[in-house]
């Protein structure tokens, strides 16, 4: 008579049935040590920093090949030029508004450089206004125990 053996090295049965079957090793339990738990990172204010920049498009744009708007010929709230985008990567987020309409965020790319929009069968007119519209948020904060 063949005596079904377990080799507790590596698992497995080796002669209790053909296909040699995986046995998980016994599990102990142990008694938890205790874990103090993290302290809590408590907002006391969320802070939201809004810019808005404007330009009028001044000759009819083909959007057939996508088109790239340098920060340069726009103008900020006080209608002052400016240099580049202020981006809030990753505590933000930016909106493209053309003729007063949000288009979609895949269409366009904000970098600190200009607006990028991508290939598509449309184009924008002279006299268009473009608006884009960064947002960004600053917390102060204070540390506060649980227990």
């Amino acid at each position: 008579m063949i005596m079904n053996k377990i080799n507790h090295g590596k698992f497995i049965c080796n002669y209790c049935c053909e296909d040699k079957r995986f046995y998980w090793p016994r599990i102990i339990a142990s008694t938890p040590t205790s874990v103090p738990s993290p302290p809590a990172i408590v907002p006391d204010q969320v802070i939201p920093t809004i810019n808005r920049y404007f330009y009028i498009v001044t000759a009819n744009t083909s959007l057939t090949n996508g088109a790239t708007i340098p920060a340069n010929l726009f103008t900020d709230d006080n209608g002052n030029a400016i240099t580049e985008f202020a981006i809030f990567n990753p505590n933000g987020y930016v909106n493209l508004f053309i003729n007063a309409m949000m288009q979609e965020g895949g269409m366009y790319t904000v970098t600190a450089d200009a607006l990028i929009i991508e290939p598509t069968n449309a184009t924008i007119f002279t006299g268009t206004p473009i608006i884009i519209e960064s947002v960004g948020f600053s917390a102060s904060s204070s540390t506060q125990t649980n227990g």
